[in-house]
């Protein structure tokens, strides 16, 4: 099994979205684009069970990443939440009601019937 660890790429940023400061961390092994083909099973098997995407490198030309369909469905669904504006207000406001205790508490009777199922 090929190694990868030398050709690890990390990024952090911060971002903040509405308001909200996130820590984004990109973590992404990079290979030639020989290694890859020459370890294909390898890296697939890699880039389904680690859930963990692969930057390809070509001698002349871009890169491409490698990455799982349930990955990039997730990828997709989250940029879908980010730039839907009524989604990241009702997030926003949870977040808020939540960490000032403001938000709904269900009662001894909702709590039992919820806990039941």
């Amino acid at each position: 099994m090929p190694s990868l660890s030398a050709n690890c790429v990390t990024r952090p940023n911060l971002l903040v979205l509405y308001g909200i400061p996130v820590l984004l961390v990109i973590y992404m092994d990079t290979v030639s684009v020989n290694q890859f083909r020459d370890n294909l099973k390898t890296f697939v098997e890699q880039v389904v069970s680690n859930h963990t995407p692969i930057k390809v490198t070509r001698r002349a030309g871009e890169a491409f990443v490698v990455m799982s369909a349930d990955d990039w469905e997730r990828e997709q669904e989250t940029l879908y939440v980010l730039q839907n504006n009524s989604l990241m207000k009702q997030l926003t406001d949870s977040m808020t009601t939540h960490s000032e205790r403001t938000g709904y508490s269900p009662t001894h009777e909702e709590m039992d019937e919820i806990t039941r199922i």
